[in-house]
């Protein structure tokens, strides 16, 4: 299944503005707005936090599965997809990122 048919399953996200991500330190390491070119992704992060409570390494793998074939291309092409980039860097050091959520007001 395509992208754009997996993130027409996922949960909405017109009340969000904003997720950001958090690391060990509590320091925002990303922030993923509503806007267009990121509301994808904050939609796969967003679900990813819901079902995981933060981005885990097994929550990471889950997301890599739903950016599809984009995430192939960020394989080939690193720098190209930065949330997948962070995905994939999650599961190989084994990192875990938490998520705030900044609400639309």
């Amino acid at each position: 299944m395509a992208f754009a048919d997996k993130l027409k399953a996922l949960p909405g996200v017109s009340h969000l503005a904003s997720i950001q991500l958090l690391g060990a330190a509590d320091e925002v390491v990303a922030t993923i707005e509503n806007k267009p070119g990121q509301a994808g992704s904050l939609a796969v992060y967003n679900h990813l936090a819901q079902i995981h409570g933060a981005i885990t390494p097994t929550a990471a793998a889950q997301g890599i599965e739903i950016y599809s074939e984009h995430s192939e291309d960020a394989r080939l092409n690193p720098g190209k997809h930065p949330n997948i980039d962070r995905l994939i860097g999650l599961v190989e050091r084994g990192e875990t990122l938490r998520v705030k959520h900044v609400f639309a007001a």
